[in-house]
């Protein structure tokens, strides 16, 4: 980290340099499946690993960013790389560099690279950091598959003002003549991703076109070309992630894989801090008769998806903790859940820089309508709310780095 400080610069020229030092571990890969997005990146990818691994596959995973540790962007074969493998090829990685200019991404995702083309597998699953058509993991030229999930507007000073200018970078994954499943996505950006692939001549399996998914009565209904899917509902909360679920399931059935392996990507995936429930912990130690909920979700399509998400709980009153990175829109993420929360506390995201004060988000709430007021950090938070609502449902949101620090905290 003080190597290489988080600073964003789109450009592939510096992991292309690297690798090249590395003797390419990029084309040592088993088949890669890409995945870019603005929404449901991580929440598809783990899907889809837990449907190859029940078919009985090895699969590395790369995704980002991390919440407790880094290791958990690094997946060899099914596992989180070990803290003497991930020294010894940051350390690699490093000495090939030479002291050139790369970003903290780019150096990391080479690491990811080498370590994954050292250990054999099925699959390799990739998920960009930022985009698609710059990213540092674009450097695959032939995919087994692309998925472009959910595009919404986010990361504006990087991939655009418009939904069309932030699709037309998503969809700089695709490649000539590999499919690319595409999920929900508004018409601005599906023009965008048709008209990429229709010069490049990579076949779409578009989501409303050629697959379907939908809730029924308590089920997942899922249906393409190959037949009818009735399924449980994904054990992650939320209607969006029934349109993870059908991504996931049209990847899976392009693999080849039917049958338990589908059922297990919807029941048996994990995704840490996507309307996670906190069961154990400190906090739940201050809090013990009341629900604690963390989402690290942080624009404005999430804070839709995590309002539709807590209308489908069993009613409760609701106590809102909100940390949120200065450079989103908190606003437009706050809206959707006006009106649902009995109260909300703004609070700081330690120890990062780019944190929007407590202040700033509780001017922003009020200006919602929030009953809203600050807190010294989400401990203080969380016992505010239980000293006057012991039976409250929590919910700690607004950003994946507070949800990290709870995560780490919280054990």
């Amino acid at each position: 980290m003080s190597l290489h400080p988080k600073i964003i610069d789109l450009i592939l020229n510096r992991v292309h340099r690297l690798l090249a030092a590395l003797d390419h571990p990029e084309l040592k890969l088993p088949p890669v499946i890409h995945l870019a997005g603005t929404n449901g990146k991580g929440s598809t990818q783990a899907m889809i690993r837990a449907g190859l691994e029940a078919a009985g596959k090895s699969v590395h995973a790369y995704t980002s960013p991390h919440l407790a540790r880094f290791h958990e962007r690094i997946r060899v074969a099914g596992k989180l790389i070990s803290e003497d493998a991930l020294s010894a090829i940051l350390e690699e990685c490093e000495t090939a560099n030479q002291g050139a200019a790369i970003t903290y991404f780019e150096i990391t995702t080479c690491a990811g690279f080498l370590a994954f083309s050292r250990t054999p597998a099925d699959y390799c699953l990739l998920e960009t950091g930022l985009g698609g058509r710059l990213d540092a993991t674009n450097v695959i030229e032939r995919p087994k598959l692309t998925i472009i999930t959910p595009i919404s507007i986010d990361h504006q000073q990087f991939l655009g003002e418009t939904l069309a200018e932030i699709a037309a970078e998503k969809a700089g994954i695709l490649k000539r003549g590999v499919a690319c499943i595409v999920g929900p996505q508004p018409d601005e950006a599906l023009d965008v991703i048709e008209a990429r692939a229709a010069r490049l001549g990579a076949p779409l399996l578009v989501y409303g076109q050629h697959w379907h998914v939908s809730e029924e009565r308590g089920r997942m209904t899922y249906q393409d070309d190959n037949g009818l899917l009735d399924l449980p509902l994904p054990n992650l909360i939320g209607a969006h992630q029934v349109h993870n679920a059908g991504a996931a399931i049209a990847a899976l059935r392009y693999l080849g894989l039917d049958g338990p392996a589908i059922e297990a990507a919807i029941t048996h995936a994990e995704w840490l801090a996507r309307m996670q429930h906190l069961r154990k912990g400190p906090l739940i130690d201050a809090a013990p008769a009341a629900e604690l909920w963390l989402d690290g979700g942080h624009n404005e399509a999430a804070g839709e998806a995590l309002a539709e998400a807590l209308t489908r709980l069993p009613k409760r009153p609701l106590h809102i903790i909100c940390g949120m990175l200065k450079t989103k829109n908190i606003a437009d993420y706050l809206r959707p859940l006006a009106g649902m929360a009995d109260s909300f506390q703004g609070v700081s995201i330690p120890g990062e820089t780019a944190t929007l004060p407590a202040l700033k988000t509780v001017a922003a709430a009020l200006a919602q309508g929030f009953q809203a007021s600050e807190a010294p950090n989400v401990e203080q938070a969380v016992a505010n709310v239980a000293a006057k609502c012991p039976h409250a449902r929590i919910l700690i949101c607004g950003s994946l780095y507070l949800a990290g620090d709870v995560l780490r905290s919280n054990g």
